[in-house]
C-alpha cells in the first residue's frame, strides 16, 4: 500500500531542488502532484510527464502565490481539476542575502512577500475545501536559518521564523477540524544551487555537520512523506529538523 494513495498535494516551486524531490517522491507514493513554477515551462513540461509516467494525475500550474488572488484562483483551479486538496506543501522560496547595513528595504520586502505572505496565501486558499473535507495535512518549508539565524541573511530568517509562528498558529486554529500544519526546516541540502559553489566551502559545511554529509532532496521528501501520510496523523503544530544533527 502507498502511503499516500488517492491523495492530491499542491506542491509551491517544484520544478527543481528540494519540491522537485518531494513532487517525485509524492507520485511514487501514489498521491496526484498539482505543482506551481514561476518562469521555468521546459523544466515544468518534463517534470508533469515524469510524474505521469509514475501512473499518478499531475499538472503544472504556473502561478505565483505571492500574490492573494493567484493562490485563490490556483487553489479554485485545482479541486476543479483534481476533486479534493489534501496536502499542500509550501516550499517556494528565494534568498537576497546581504548584510543588514546593505539590505535594501526591496530586498527585504521581496524575501518576505515570496516567502512568508506566499505562506498565508495559500494556507487561507486551502483551508477551505480542507474543512469540507474535514482533513488536510499543511506542510511549510522553514529553514535551520529560521530557527538559528545566520549573519548576512536577516531578511531570510525573518520570513523563515514567520512560517514557524504562523504554522503553530494555524495548528491550534485548526486541529478540531482534522487539519495539521507542520514545518520542516532544511540544514544543508545540496541541490543544483549548491553545485556552483566553491568545492573547498561544500566540503566544510560538511565536516561540521554531525552525520557529516550534506542532505539531499531525498531526505527532505522523506521526512515530507511522513508529514502528508496518516502515519503523522497525531502530529501536529511541530517543527522538524532534517539538517544532520545541525541544530
Amino acid at each position: 500500500m502507498k502511503l499516500l494513495e488517492n491523495k492530491t498535494a499542491i506542491i509551491t516551486g517544484a520544478t527543481r531542488g528540494i519540491g522537485r524531490g518531494i513532487a517525485i517522491m509524492f507520485a511514487q507514493q501514489g498521491a496526484n502532484v498539482a505543482f506551481t513554477f514561476s518562469a521555468s515551462v521546459d523544466a515544468a513540461k518534463a517534470l508533469e510527464s515524469e510524474l505521469n509516467d509514475l501512473g499518478v494525475k499531475a499538472k503544472g500550474y504556473q502561478s505565483n502565490a505571492a500574490i492573494f488572488d493567484a493562490a485563490q484562483k490556483l487553489a479554485a483551479d485545482v479541486i476543479k481539476e483534481f476533486g479534493t486538496i489534501d496536502i499542500l506543501v509550501n516550499n517556494a522560496g528565494i534568498t537576497k542575502d546581504n548584510l543588514l547595513m546593505r539590505i535594501s528595504e526591496d530586498d527585504f520586502d521581496k524575501v518576505i512577500e515570496v516567502n512568508l505572505k506566499s505562506v498565508f496565501n495559500l494556507t487561507k486558499a486551502v483551508i477551505r475545501p480542507m474543512m469540507k473535507q474535514r482533513k488536510g495535512s499543511i506542510i511549510n518549508m522553514s529553514s535551520i536559518v529560521g530557527i538559528n539565524g545566520n549573519a548576512g541573511q536577516a531578511n531570510y530568517a525573518a520570513s523563515k521564523a514567520g512560517i514557524v509562528g504562523f504554522s503553530k498558529s494555524v495548528a491550534l486554529e485548526l486541529g478540531s477540524r482534522n487539519i495539521r500544519s507542520n514545518v520542516i526546516a532544511p540544514g544543508f541540502i545540496e541541490t543544483e544551487m549548491t553545485g556552483k559553489l566553491d568545492a573547498a566551502t561544500v566540503q566544510g559545511w560538511r565536516d561540521a555537520i554531525p552525520l557529516k554529509r550534506g542532505g539531499s532532496p531525498e531526505d527532505i521528501a522523506n521526512a515530507c512523506v511522513f508529514l502528508a501520510s496518516d502515519m503523522s496523523a497525531y502530529i501536529t503544530g511541530q517543527t522538524l529538523s532534517v539538517d544532520g544533527g545541525m541544530n
